[in-house]
């Protein structure tokens, strides 16, 4: 049972020998990390300089490591006898696949509801840490090697539903829509759109940290939002917190 009185301190490892400081929060931890700390620092997760390393990532090394994969999986299908016109198709079809794949990640992992000690340190490390300091520029893309890790049941998933010919290129357009993702996500909280189709998503996209955070799970597009009845109503205006 968690103390009613308990209160984080962000000075220390989130995980830290076999405390995960967060985890005592218990039902009060969906408040709390609701609750953004608008600066650019984040606190550390791990003692350990190795393993803190590995959660920090800046956002062109996104692009650095996995578009060469991505051109090596479409070069892999027109090998295996994929014209470059159906390459390009089955690139395009993984694209509009990721939205989906996106859209749901969002929604169904990275915004479960948790209590327990294990689940609220798990929720924070996955995604909480974003919600409670969304400027922190070196957590707001993937780490290679948890995308890594999330790669290995997509790809098998990609596997089942097309040809052995197919698989690589169709793959390959979703691992593009994720670069397109992550590249998006740190453009809308640190670049300044004034105009145009960025400016709508950066408001769309504040709007689900500091308003409606049941709301506008889509990153990249709204689409996805309309289809499932999860675009915040009109009246819920955006906010100018995190515009600098």
């Amino acid at each position: 049972m968690v103390s009613k009185h308990f209160t984080v301190d962000l000075s220390k490892p989130i995980v830290s020998r076999s405390e995960a400081y967060v985890g005592h929060l218990g039902e009060a931890y969906e408040k709390w990390v609701h609750q953004p700390i608008v600066s650019k620092d984040g606190p550390r997760f791990f003692a350990n300089d190795f393993c803190e390393l590995l959660t920090r990532t800046k956002w062109w090394v996104i692009p650095l490591v996995w578009l060469p994969v991505v051109c090596w999986l479409v070069f892999v299908s027109i090998q295996r006898g994929l014209t470059p016109t159906e390459a390009a198709s089955a690139v395009i079809g993984g694209i509009f696949i990721w939205t989906l794949l996106e859209y749901c990640l969002h929604r169904f992992l990275f915004h479960i509801k948790t209590r327990s000690y294990l689940g609220n340190t798990l929720h924070y490390l996955l995604h909480g840490c974003h919600h409670k300091h969304p400027l922190d520029g070196l957590r707001l893309v993937f780490p290679p090697a948890a995308t890594a890790i999330l790669c290995v049941p997509v790809w098998t998933m990609f596997k089942l539903l097309s040809t052995p010919s197919t698989a690589p290129a169709l793959f390959g357009g979703g691992l593009l829509g994720y670069v397109i993702y992550d590249c998006t996500h740190y453009y809308l909280h640190h670049g300044k759109p004034s105009k145009g189709y960025g400016h709508i998503l950066k408001r769309y996209h504040l709007n689900h940290h500091f308003k409606s955070q049941n709301k506008g799970f889509g990153i990249t597009s709204s689409i996805w939002d309309h289809v499932f009845g999860t675009f915040p109503a009109p009246k819920v205006g955006a906010t100018k917190v995190g515009d600098s």
